[in-house]
């Protein structure tokens, strides 16, 4: 059973690439979602792809495999491999390697009678011949079409197919970046596999690798979004351990810069309002039917949209907003810190006090969104005030247990 790789599902892989990956602590024995042999069976598949990568700690609970990848030395997301395995059987690619054998040059425009006729010149050579109706062989060329291997062309009553020519001139630099960065990334990968291999000329201090798992989801959104219609989402509730359903209206993507993690922002039919939500946790979208409200709900977004720091909204509609103000200091070979603000601000304003003060101030539907952030600026902070006093009265709180552990500050 020669050409067998059957992938009906890529949830399943991407369940597993995600625990070899993010995780990389489990056993055999641990993963109680599926069976020992789907295990076996998935880990396989994953090690032909990114062997090199993979490696295994003994625990005494067992061998746990991971996924190992230093982004400092890795030019590519290897993460794609994943997407570029194909799901097919014997019969899929023996047909694969016989369209584009009669179809080898561009010059060939061929009918479905046509190539059904060759089809069978070349099959009646073997001992046992399979045979191709013309049913299958139409419905092979209609998704290379699709996938844009294959060129059609009415004339008359007939339909010829033939190759694309490749004429076609790619800049290299761009698809690097593209492919590495932006979302649907692996679109530009695919675009680098039809170039000779080449040297990048980047390099990543932070590469966000994962999100690939999830350009399925985020195409479908990206689709939805342009063709202002609405979606119906599967949502998996990892803490829970339970899937739900949501009517929304996909409005905006939001990525983290600090963390690479990715967000829709919709407005929910269930419960009008616009929330967020996790697109790693989506494990399926269905189009539902073209919004006529999508530009009332797209504008109630951008109101709103000044006010959000990270991705939560608190619900918008009614919800009083939260002030935070705080004041940092710098010495006169620092600015640096005064030109981080500036780059880091957000929504918010940043006041520069005179050369060595700057003050930050901004209204936020959920200040306890820029704890981490704010963090990253103590010992210059010299003053701060939230509204929300019980968010102060914690952050001042694990200031001081922070200071006590580590033996800084007294009374004075």
């Amino acid at each position: 059973m020669a050409y067998k790789e059957l992938i009906k599902k890529f949830n399943c892989i991407r369940d597993y690439m995600r625990e070899f990956y993010v995780y990389g602590f489990k056993s055999r024995g641990e993963y109680t979602e599926k069976s020992a042999r789907s295990y076996d069976n998935e880990k396989r598949r994953i090690e032909s792809w990114l062997g090199d990568y993979m490696q295994f700690r003994q625990t005494s609970e067992g061998k746990n495999i991971f996924i190992s990848i230093d982004s400092r030395v890795v030019g590519h997301n290897p993460l794609y491999k994943a997407w570029k395995a194909k799901s097919f059987t014997d019969g899929d690619i023996t047909l694969h390697f016989i369209l584009f054998d009669i179809l080898s040059s561009p010059d060939v425009s061929l009918t479905t009678g046509e190539i059904a006729k060759q089809i069978d010149e070349y099959v009646y050579q073997f001992s046992k011949p399979r045979i191709f109706d013309e049913s299958t062989i139409r419905k092979k060329l209609r998704e290379y079409i699709s996938e844009g291997l294959l060129h059609a062309e009415r004339q008359g009553k007939a339909v010829y197919y033939s190759r694309f020519r490749e004429e076609f001139s790619l800049n290299l630099d761009l698809l690097d970046y593209f492919s590495e960065v932006m979302p649907c990334g692996v679109i530009g990968s695919f675009l680098l596999d039809k170039v000779e291999k080449h040297q990048s000329h980047f390099a990543f201090k932070h590469h966000y690798i994962t999100e690939t798992m999830d350009s399925d989801i985020l195409c479908l959104l990206f689709m939805a979004i342009r063709e202002k219609c609405t979606v119906v989402l599967e949502i998996f509730n990892k803490k829970k351990n339970k899937t739900s359903i949501s009517h929304v209206v996909p409005l905006k993507i939001r990525i983290s810069v600090q963390g690479g993690r990715q967000y829709l922002m919709g407005y929910t039919l269930d419960y009008r309002e616009i929330n967020a939500f996790r697109i790693d946790n989506i494990v399926s979208v269905k189009f539902g039917e073209r919004c006529d409200r999508f530009e009332q709900y797209e504008e109630q977004f951008g109101k709103i949209s000044p006010y959000i720091w990270g991705v939560n909204t608190k619900n918008s509609v009614g919800e009083q907003l939260e002030h935070v103000e705080f004041i940092v200091y710098y010495k006169d070979d620092e600015q640096h810190i005064r030109n981080r603000l500036e780059r880091e601000k957000r929504c918010g304003t940043v006041i520069h006090m005179d050369n060595n003060h700057s003050k930050f101030v901004v209204d936020v539907f959920d200040s306890n969104e820029l704890i981490p952030w704010i963090r990253t600026f103590i010992c210059r902070i010299i003053d701060l005030h939230f509204s929300n006093k019980d968010l102060e009265n914690k952050f001042r709180g694990d200031m001081d247990t922070m200071y006590e552990l580590y033996g800084v500050g007294g009374d004075d």
